[in-house]
Parts: C-alpha cells; structure tokens; sequence
C-alpha cells in the first residue's frame, strides 16, 4: 500500500464522516443550537472537516505503533495507546484553535463553559471524547481499513472522485481564507476576537428576520456586506487582550 494514497484517502473519509458526526450532533444534541438547526459545521463551505480529515490519519498511524509498546498486559497496551491517542487529537485541536486565535482573532469553537478547558480551545470532557473515538476506530475501523484502501487504490473511478474532492476542497480553502481575512481586518482595527458561529448564526438570524434566502452551505453569502454583520454585532464580540 503507498502511503502517501493511503493517507489521501484517509483524509478524505475522515473529513466527510467527521463533517457528518458534527452535523448531527450539533443538530441533535449540541446546548449551543437550543432551536434544533442544522448548521453547516467548520471553517468550509463544503461537507468536510480537515481537522477529522488529519486526526483520521494520526489515528492509522498510531494504530500501526502499537506493536512498539513494550508492555505485558494487553489491556495495558490498549489503554496507552487510546491515551496517546486523545493526546495527539487534542493537540490537533489546540494547534488548531490557538492558531485561528492568536494570529486571525477568531475563535472557531468555543469550550470556555466547559469544565477545565484552557483558553476555551480545549477541555476534559472533548479530550475523553477523542479517546473514546480512538477506541471506536481501533476496533471498528481499523481491522478493515488496510483491505478497504487496498480495493480503493486499485478502483479507478474512486480515484477519480478523491481528485475531485481535493480540487474543490483547495478552492473551498481559498475562498474560506479570504472571508477569514476579511473578518481578521475587522477584528484588528477594533481590537476585538470574532466567534465564527456566532457569526455564521448572526447572518442566518439576519436573513430569517428580513425573509431573505438562507444558505446552508454560502453561510456568509449575503445581500448586506460582511463588514456591517461585523458592525452590528459590535457589542457582542469579545474584547482582545492586550496582554
């Protein structure tokens, strides 16, 4: 198996599944969606997110390492293994968040409610989460991983479709980036960090009051400019530290 191909597929799986897994959980249970919405989840406009996309690959690689672990119990093994596991998502996810924050002051989640979470970007309850995820994936997906991209590789038209996928998904990238850009030059004149969602919910709340078209998935599309949804919730935004 290349794996390089591997890892392109793996990204790719990973991405939709985890933009799926958030779609219903934010739809279904989430605390921060009271009114039981579906809202398109993630930095992109289209059904993927790269952050799953990324820890689907770690979680192959690591499941690989396993036999590196110099343990006698078994169970013992398993449980270093899952650990490291929650570890590296949840870098995944501080790297992620401390760089949308710290460099574009946006916060692309929000933990500061939960229990333990540091600079709001990470926190006990979604690192167990990750843990338990890693464990879903040991034994549910890994044992057949190598034999299903082994028959992916080997089928053209599947190929054909990651190509696809990673075509839009640079554009996405693209596109995605320059509304980030936009809401980073708000942010800095103002002194002030921007919630995404926040965001993203403000202009539907906008568009459902003024019986304007909604758009699942252009979220920021809309009649009235960026930069006065960004002015009318002036008041709302969080204050940037100036330490």
């Amino acid at each position: 198996m290349n794996l390089p191909l591997a890892l392109a597929f793996l990204f790719f799986i990973g991405s939709v599944f985890g933009w799926l897994l958030e779609l219903f959980y934010r739809r279904f249970f989430s605390g921060a969606n009271p009114e039981r919405k579906w809202i398109n989840p993630g930095f992109c406009v289209g059904p993927y997110l790269p952050l799953y996309g990324s820890g689907l690959c770690i979680l192959f690689l690591l499941a690989r390492v396993e036999p590196f672990i110099k343990l006698t119990n078994p169970l013992l093994v398993k449980a270093v293994l899952f650990a490291v596991m929650a570890v590296c998502m949840t870098a995944i996810e501080y790297i992620a968040g401390i760089t949308s924050l710290k460099f574009f002051n946006l916060r692309l989640w929000d933990y500061r409610s939960q229990w333990g979470n540091i600079q709001g970007i990470i926190c006990p309850k979604f690192s167990l989460a990750w843990a338990m995820m890693g464990a879903a994936y040991y034994f549910l997906i890994d044992p057949h991983i190598l034999g299903a991209l082994e028959w992916l590789s080997k089928n053209l038209a599947f190929s054909f479709f990651i190509g696809l996928f990673y075509g839009f998904f640079i554009i996405d990238v693209c596109y995605s980036s320059q509304i980030v850009v936009k809401i980073k030059r708000y942010a800095d004149e103002n002194g002030v960090i921007v919630r995404y969602e926040q965001l993203k919910e403000h202009i539907r709340s906008f568009h459902e009051k003024n019986s304007m078209k909604i758009r699942f998935f252009l979220a920021f599309h809309s009649e009235v400019s960026l930069a006065e949804h960004l002015k009318s919730l002036r008041g709302k935004l969080e204050t940037k530290s100036k330490k």
